[in-house]
C-alpha cells in the first residue's frame, strides 16, 4: 500500500480513516451501505460518492480536520504528506 495514501472504509454505522498507522473511527449515517469513490480530497476535506439503503447513490462530505480537532489531534501534523485517499471494501 502506498504510504502517501489514506484508506477510508466502513462497516455498519462506523467509518474508519487510516493513515500513518493510526485509525480514526467515526460514526456515519445509518443509510450508508458503502463508499464508492473519493471524488475530491483537499486539506482534510473529502467529497465522496456513497451507496445508501434508501437514497441509492449520493454525494457526501467528510471533514477530517473537524474530526481530528475534536480528538485533540493536530490535523496539519497528522495529514502532512498525504497525497490522497482510497476506498477499501471490508
Amino acid at each position: 500500500m502506498d504510504q502517501s495514501l489514506a484508506v477510508l472504509t466502513n462497516a455498519g454505522r462506523y467509518s474508519k480513516f487510516t493513515y500513518k498507522g493510526k485509525t480514526i473511527t467515526f460514526r456515519t449515517g445509518k443509510d450508508l451501505i458503502k463508499y464508492l469513490r473519493v471524488k475530491n480530497w483537499e486539506d482534510g476535506y473529502l467529497v465522496v460518492d456513497c451507496l445508501g439503503k434508501a437514497k441509492g447513490q449520493y454525494e457526501d462530505y467528510i471533514d477530517m480536520t473537524y474530526i481530528l480537532e475534536n480528538l485533540y489531534m493536530n490535523p496539519k501534523t497528522y495529514l502532512s504528506g498525504m497525497q490522497g485517499v482510497t476506498i477499501q471494501d471490508v
